[in-house]
């Protein structure tokens, strides 16, 4: 192997380590909540069509795909997610208290508020993170639709246009 080669190869794993600390650096951890994994399965891919009074619904995985779920607490007075998103969507169900949600992806970073027995969609596109705003416990049943094997979370830094909290 030349010596520019070798030169060139140093380099390039010199910078990739840089770009994963420097990641891993200026993410945001969560505070003040704690996560219980319920079940995770591997399911083929699936069309699922039903249409009758009150529901029409079209669900459809054209790759194998996992489901998971947990049951995620968060404290009262700020107890959050951290910044993060997730390799595919992400249905919540808020089952107690309510929740506070900003999402990167818009350009404000509007609060979006859900309290028990509502429900938020995240599409896991944008960096995000879940806030319990509240003076009260809150807890919500997290179901997540990734790819085969690969984790929920992908921590990320703080956005430009959300607030720091």
């Amino acid at each position: 192997m030349s010596k520019t080669r070798i030169a060139v190869s140093l380099i390039t794993v010199v910078a990739a380590a840089a770009t994963i600390y420097t990641g891993l650096v200026r993410a945001t951890g969560s505070v003040g909540s704690t996560s219980t994994p319920v079940g995770r399965a591997t399911y083929e891919e699936f069309k699922v069509k039903r249409e009758m009074p009150g529901l029409e619904l079209n669900l459809k995985a054209r790759t194998d795909v996992d489901i998971a779920t947990q049951i995620i607490t968060f404290a009262p007075n700020g107890g959050n997610s951290g910044w993060h998103k997730h390799p595919g969507p992400v249905f919540i169900s808020v089952i107690s208290g309510t929740m506070t949600f900003y999402d990167s992806g818009d350009p404000d970073c509007s609060p979006v508020v859900r309290t028990a027995g509502q429900g938020f969609v995240d599409l896991g596109e944008h960096a995000h993170i879940a806030r319990n705003e509240s003076g009260l416990p809150a807890t919500n049943v997290v179901t997540y639709f990734v790819p085969v094997g690969v984790p929920l979370r992908i921590d990320q830094p703080q956005p430009s246009n959300c607030p720091v909290f």
